[in-house]
């Protein structure tokens, strides 16, 4: 009997496991009759919380941009970005005006090349020292975040499973334990009473029970408490911090708050015409400044709007390519903005309290359904097992 109990124990363990991270879509028949994974069913409320601690304690998008060097940025991308010049020049100028393009002389050609190739680089730090000093007019970090988790269900599991692996065992492994010490009671009141409603109410006493305490085990205490004065306790997820912020800080770093992303919500995120404005703004600028030798010919083959027409155009074309042409950077982007150390240091340095609130969030609202689950099992265990016993 305390077997059977110890196996109950672990088996609603793994179940409310499972029942946490699978499946990733509902699976049934709506609204009632299936299931879906408790955090890919909460997916925006999960990720907006995880965001939460993310974007207002651990990172601060100003802090970590200011640590880009616009000139050092400009240095790694110079020569891809010569050849964007190059390439969105002779585009625009071959569009609009053809014709005027083949009959300039090559020397007029190269003039106008080499000029805007030359102020391309200076355009570029001018562009990415204002991005730095603005970063939040022109990308929302949480709106990116909560997107990436909401949009990838099997990365927000991975972010909260993969960092919790270790009190995921004690889970399971503890339903073991819990189960055969009740068992052990179980068999006693059993034998005392012969009753057969003693072995369905134990089961699902079990399984209420070793889930319960289980999951609280997990975060509390929060600080080590010494008990009875035999034993000293803190809660599994408490106790392992410093691993948790570097795993934490890793994943963050990995997987979302990544070069890509960061491109991604920049370019297409709510506040992206505020950059292609910026990038606008300095394209036309460079363009009037470094065109004059061809300025007067265009301007009277195509006219002063048509003009105006290309100088939007170059614009638009050179905000094409900038995604291409940054990634150029990502190695040094990557090692100065250190997303994954900023993430480690700060984290260690949260109360105990605001730590808790890493993880827990996931299991709190939908918890009492994982211990019905376990509860449930556990008692039809106990009549199988009391049927077994008087049949």
């Amino acid at each position: 009997m305390p077997f059977v109990a110890a196996l109950i124990g672990y088996v609603t363990k793994r179940v409310a496991i499972e029942m946490m991270f699978r499946p990733l879509e509902f699976t049934g028949i709506r609204p009632f009759l299936g299931w879906q994974g408790v955090l890919p069913a909460n997916a925006e409320r999960m990720a907006a919380t995880a965001t939460e601690m993310l974007t207002t304690t651990l990172v601060d998008p100003k802090e970590i941009f200011s640590r880009l060097d616009p000139a050092q940025v400009a240095k790694e991308i110079e020569q891809p970005l010569l050849r964007v010049v190059e390439d969105v020049t002779r585009e625009v100028m071959e569009t609009y005006q053809p014709r005027l393009w083949e009959v300039l002389p090559n020397s007029a050609q190269l003039l106008l090349l080499k000029r805007v190739q030359a102020e391309a680089p200076r355009a570029i730090t001018k562009i990415m020292r204002e991005i730095a000093d603005n970063i939040e007019d022109v990308l929302d970090l949480k709106h990116m975040v909560v997107t990436n988790l909401v949009r990838d269900k099997a990365l927000l599991n991975r972010l909260i499973r993969d960092i919790s692996r270790p009190e995921m065992r004690f889970i399971a492994r503890s339903g073991v334990y819990f189960g055969f010490t009740l068992g052990c009671v179980q068999l006693a009141v059993w034998t005392l009473t012969r009753s057969p409603i003693v072995l369905p109410l134990f089961g699902l006493g079990i399984g209420w029970l070793t889930d319960w305490l289980a999951l609280k085990m997990i975060f509390l205490p929060r600080e080590p408490r010494r008990f009875f004065g035999l034993y000293t306790w803190q809660g599994v997820f408490q106790k392992r911090r410093d691993q948790v912020a570097a795993d934490y800080g890793d994943m963050i770093a990995r997987e979302i708050i990544t070069i890509p992303n960061l491109l991604e919500a920049v370019l297409s995120g709510p506040k992206s015409d505020r950059l292609f404005a910026m990038i606008t703004r300095e394209v036309q600028k460079t363009i009037d400044a470094q065109a004059s030798v061809v300025k007067p010919f265009v301007a009277i083959a195509v006219g002063t709007k048509r003009f105006q027409e290309m100088k939007q155009t170059a614009a638009a074309k050179a905000a094409e390519r900038v995604p291409e042409t940054i990634r150029y950077a990502e190695n040094y982007a990557i090692n100065a903005l250190d997303v994954r150390n900023t993430i480690v240091d700060r984290m260690r340095k949260l109360s105990a309290l605001e730590f808790e609130q890493l993880l827990r969030p996931a299991f709190r609202q939908d918890e009492w359904k994982l211990i019905a689950v376990g509860a449930i099992i556990g008692g039809l265990v106990g009549e199988l097992q009391a049927l077994a016993l008087l049949g």
